[in-house]
């Protein structure tokens, strides 16, 4: 399985990437904008890339409910600092934003990734992705970003999402991507309950055999508190836990806050794959 972003072009046969998250946002869930100074940020992203992280994702908007953020607000908030990791460090970037508008500048400041938990709801989200040569991220969700959906029924998740996940990659194709640059991802807490999200996780062999490199973001997430009765500073080892999980079943992408633990977690299993 190949992945290509930007220039680089990746092996996943049993390798995982691992994706260092980095907020432009006073209001994220996790580090309640500890990082929303730029040069608070742009030290983050040093740790990250010391530690270990294959590319960096960068959202100036959180996914949950909240205040409004105007598209010339994240727009202000994701260009710049992108302009300037592209500037200071050799690594994919990547944005996180469901907007067309916000992904198109911020592929011209130096994104080769456009994360899109909304779906491609955007109608122009994969056309400017085809003009610009990205890659896109096909997540699920169930309603939309910063909706609340606290009780989400699915027929069978997992069939309902590997559903929705092979059309939305074959939108992206039909748009002009190739599919080297077509990643999904299950849109774990985005519409699922705790015990769905879990489920999801379980079924990640049955994810990645769709065809397209599988994204996982469980880090830190509020199916793992809620599943082991943890709160936020509490979540590292279930963590670390899900993700062991997740890359064994096939996920090729970790999307995480903790960098160090990730890399370790990614490595050992690339050297027990090879090995076998």
């Amino acid at each position: 399985m190949m992945l290509r972003l930007g220039s680089n072009v990746y092996d996943l046969s049993s390798r995982a990437l691992v994706m260092g998250i980095l907020n432009r946002t006073p209001d994220s869930f996790y580090d309640r904008g500890r990082y929303w100074d730029l040069d608070d940020f742009y030290s983050l992203a040093e740790k990250l890339v010391g530690e270990g992280a294959d590319l960096l994702d960068v959202g100036g908007v959180k996914a949950g409910p909240g205040p409004e953020v105007t598209e010339a607000e994240e727009m202000d908030r994701v260009v710049p600092a992108i302009a300037g990791l592209a500037s200071r460090f050799d690594v994919p970037l990547s944005v996180d934003t469901w907007r067309a508008s916000v992904a198109r500048e911020a592929y011209r400041a130096g994104a080769t990734v456009g994360n899109d938990i909304s779906g491609f709801a955007d109608p122009k989200y994969l056309s400017e992705a085809a003009q610009a040569g990205a890659t896109v991220v096909a997540t699920h969700i169930r309603l939309g970003p910063r909706i609340a959906d606290p009780e989400p029924v699915y027929s069978d998740v997992v069939h309902d999402v590997s559903d929705y996940l092979r059309e939305r990659a074959s939108w992206a194709s039909e748009a002009g991507i190739d599919d080297s640059r077509i990643v999904i991802d299950a849109g774990l807490d985005l519409g699922k309950t705790a015990s769905q999200s879990a489920e999801l996780l379980r079924a990640s062999d049955r994810l990645a055999s769709l065809g397209w490199p599988l994204l996982l973001s469980a880090s830190n997430k509020t199916f793992l508190g809620v599943r082991f009765d943890l709160e936020l500073a509490e979540r590292r080892e279930a963590t670390i836990a899900a993700h062991c999980v997740g890359v064994c079943l096939g996920c090729r992408i970790i999307r995480a806050h903790d960098v160090r633990s990730a890399r370790r977690v990614a490595d050992t299993v690339a050297e027990i794959l090879q090995a076998s």
